[in-house]
């Protein structure tokens, strides 16, 4: 049994659904989990050791039905990491978290920070970067949300930056659609499981 399939895998001989119908399927899924919060502790821990080192670390601040970042973000500051977080203006941009009561609502019911905005270059400070998604493969595919944020957005990182994606464990997915502009990710941390895209997953 393939370690990285999850519900609603398409069957072997079968063509992949196209984005658009996955990310409806996926977002439907989410809407329906029921949370754990050990759970959403574990991935936290998962994450926290994966950036290790990391002097600035981009990230942002997740959804309710998403995997969640409050507390990577909270122990982040604590361990004196700066955290970079996204403006979700139409050019990619970021500011610094200064702690959950400097965030105001932004777009699509996601909160951002209110400090001064920093430009698209500012994602080159960062040494980790994590982003959000609805799936993610082995090989580093990463399934968005649609907007092509993101991939706008990592253009500026550097080429040394590990970009990693949180996920809930039954959206590690072998295969997912994928254009050539999609942008690959190194990293996906679960609440069990680290995996190195393209590697070994370590429990």
């Amino acid at each position: 049994m393939n370690p990285g399939a999850g519900a609603g895998q398409p069957k072997s001989g079968r063509p992949l659904p196209d984005k658009s119908r996955l990310r409806i399927e996926l977002t439907a899924a989410r809407a329906e989990r029921h949370r754990d919060p050990d759970a959403d502790q574990r991935l936290v821990e998962r994450a926290l050791a994966a950036t290790a080192g990391a002097r600035v670390v981009a990230c942002y601040v997740a959804r309710p039905e998403e995997p969640d970042t409050a507390g990577l973000l909270t122990a982040l500051r604590e361990a004196g990491v700066q955290v970079l977080l996204p403006v979700l203006t139409r050019v990619p941009d970021w500011a610094w978290f200064a702690g959950p009561d400097q965030l105001t609502p932004g777009p699509f019911g996601i909160s951002q920070p209110t400090g001064v905005r920093l430009g698209a270059s500012a994602l080159a400070l960062a040494d980790v970067i994590w982003l959000p998604g609805l799936a993610g493969t082995v090989g580093g595919v990463r399934l968005g949300t649609g907007g092509g944020w993101y991939d706008r957005a990592l253009l500026h990182a550097r080429p040394d930056a590990p970009r990693g994606l949180l996920l809930f464990d039954d959206e590690v997915r072998d295969q997912l659609p994928h254009d050539p502009w999609d942008q690959p990710i190194d990293l996906i941390v679960t609440e069990r499981r680290t995996i190195t895209c393209g590697g070994q997953p370590v429990e």
